[in-house]
């Protein structure tokens, strides 16, 4: 590799010529990358297109939620917690909470939460019961994030369509890759280096425009989508998630376990349950109004101890969009005090534990608010785009020569 210095005292070229072995192994590289491209490009697109849709979900449904919150009326006071809680059930008998959930909006209603998936909301003035609003809306994101995941199979099929998603997701990333050593010129000239970082206003023929495009898209959306692409690896292998902990030396969690480790405040906790002695326990409203002065939370829920005598209570604190969790952490107070017995941030938790809490949001963008989201949109649209161009260009290279020639094969026949 050498550098040439002009007349001016500036740089000239920096020439690299291509040896036997290294136009071998780029020559490899090349039709490698070809071919994936091609056997995935299709599931590729779904994904991508799929990506694009889901870019502002979260933004959606919660303007979409705002707009079915009831007016107070003028003067009205807020219910205490436990009534709500008590008139939910007898609206919806079938209903168990297991959290209560609180935006730091006025006018926004109380969420009750029964499971991973169940919920409902609670007018805080009236305690009427109601289901998330913009029920369309959410079927609509529900099946999009199917396809994007499995084809939105069901059943057995499930299994199969997934394994196909998780193979082509890890072949998209070795064609980013790859793609990054290809976009190399061979000769490093500015004048090569340009026509594949900028657009080439001088293409004339669609071959040529779709090879600036798929350059050009390329290159500039090329770590962050190599960031969402690998981070889905995560989700789609069992022995991608192990890898997050065990390249920082610590060993997987096992499924279905804790996050291990003590929590302070438990052999107190339990002390007093041991005790037999009643607690004078402070309501849910006073519990919560103690986990406000924490922080500047947006949301606060409030997990509903299963024994109604526990003597500790758990509050998870969110002061981001619900997708960062370097803004998220948990309190346990005292139930009869509101004393805090145990503070953890996302401070303490393992060098694993967070780098596995960061890649659940790095993929979507929102561990960076709404830029990272718009960032991770953008280079979604720009795969497709690059899936678009992939695919023409292979065309023209494997199947166009082969229709012309069939034609002058025919008149030498005849």
């Amino acid at each position: 590799m050498r550098t040439i210095c002009n007349s001016t005292g500036g740089l000239g070229t920096l020439a690299v010529p291509p040896g036997k072995s290294s136009s071998m192994v780029r020559s490899t590289i090349f039709w490698v990358h070809l071919v994936c491209g091609v056997a995935t490009g299709l599931v590729v697109l779904m994904m991508s297109v799929t990506g694009v849709i889901l870019t502002y979900e979260r933004q959606m449904l919660a303007w979409a939620d705002k707009a079915t919150y009831p007016a107070p009326t003028p003067g009205a006071l807020r219910l205490p917690l436990e009534e709500l809680v008590e008139a939910a059930k007898l609206r919806r008998p079938e209903l168990v909470p297991t959290t209560i959930g609180l935006r730091n909006e006025p006018d926004a209603p109380v969420v009750l939460g029964a499971g991973r998936s169940g919920q409902i909301l609670v007018d805080p003035y009236s305690g009427e019961v109601a289901d998330p609003g913009a029920q369309g809306l959410r079927s609509f994101f529900s099946a999009v994030t199917g396809w994007h995941r499995w084809f939105n199979a069901t059943g057995e099929s499930r299994a199969a369509a997934r394994a196909i998603t998780g193979a082509s997701n890890l072949a998209f990333l070795f064609l980013i890759l790859s793609g990054m050593y290809l976009w190399l010129p061979r000769v490093w000239t500015w004048a090569a280096f340009k026509t594949r970082l900028l657009f080439n206003e001088k293409a004339a023929t669609t071959k040529a425009r779709d090879f600036s495009w798929h350059h050009v898209f390329g290159i500039w959306s090329a770590i962050p989508l190599a960031v969402v692409v690998a981070t889905a690896t995560v989700f789609s292998y069992p022995w991608a998630n192990d890898l997050v902990y065990r390249v920082v030396g610590e060993q997987p969690p096992r499924a279905g376990g804790g996050a291990g480790g003590p929590q302070r405040g438990q052999p107190e906790a339990a002390a007093i349950a041991q005790s037999g002695t009643a607690l004078d326990r402070l309501g849910y409203d006073a519990l919560l109004a103690r986990a406000a002065t924490h922080g500047e939370w947006r949301t606060l829920t409030l997990n509903i101890p299963s024994d109604p005598d526990a003597p500790i209570v758990r509050i998870g604190i969110d002061e981001g969009n619900g997708g960062q969790p370097h803004l998220r952490y948990n309190i346990t107070l005292d139930a009869s005090t509101g004393a805090v017995e145990s503070y953890a941030p996302f401070s303490s938790q393992t060098t694993g534990q967070k780098a596995r809490s960061w890649i659940r949001f790095l993929h979507t963008g929102e561990a960076l608010g709404i830029a990272g989201q718009t960032v991770a949109g953008l280079v979604s649209f720009t795969s497709i785009l690059m899936v678009w161009t992939g695919l023409a260009l292979a065309y023209r290279r494997l199947l166009q020569p082969l229709w012309r020639r069939r034609p002058a094969t025919t008149t030498e026949a005849a």
